[in-house]
């Protein structure tokens, strides 16, 4: 496997543990799942503070309402395929990032 790869799939995995981390703990304190309802409550702070977090929750959230919309409304596999092929790409996004800003900080070699 090149370094290459190996990096993008680190990213990735990254990515998904960032997103499962974020929405279980918002879940923990906010005694409710995060959703993208979190964006409707209007031009409130809190929707505006909720963006940052969605960004990088969103690969969690995309996969949980998918798979449960594949179980319950037996939504058809191109729909569920395309769902995880975003919601992965958007992880090894968002971990890339993540590994950059650790760079930046001097946290990682």
């Amino acid at each position: 496997m090149s370094p290459d790869a190996l990096n993008s799939l680190f990213a990735l995995c990254i990515g998904f543990a960032l997103a499962g981390a974020l929405a279980s703990g918002y879940q923990a304190l906010a005694l409710r799942p995060a959703g993208f309802g979190l964006l409707q409550e209007g031009a409130a702070p809190k929707a505006f503070a909720a963006v940052p977090f969605l960004v990088f929750a969103a690969p969690f959230i995309i996969m949980r309402n998918t798979l449960r919309g594949a179980r319950i409304e037996r939504r058809r596999f191109e729909f569920v395929m395309m769902a995880t092929v975003i919601a992965g790409f958007w992880s090894m996004m968002s971990g890339t990032f993540f590994l950059m800003t650790l760079r930046a900080a001097g946290l990682l070699a």
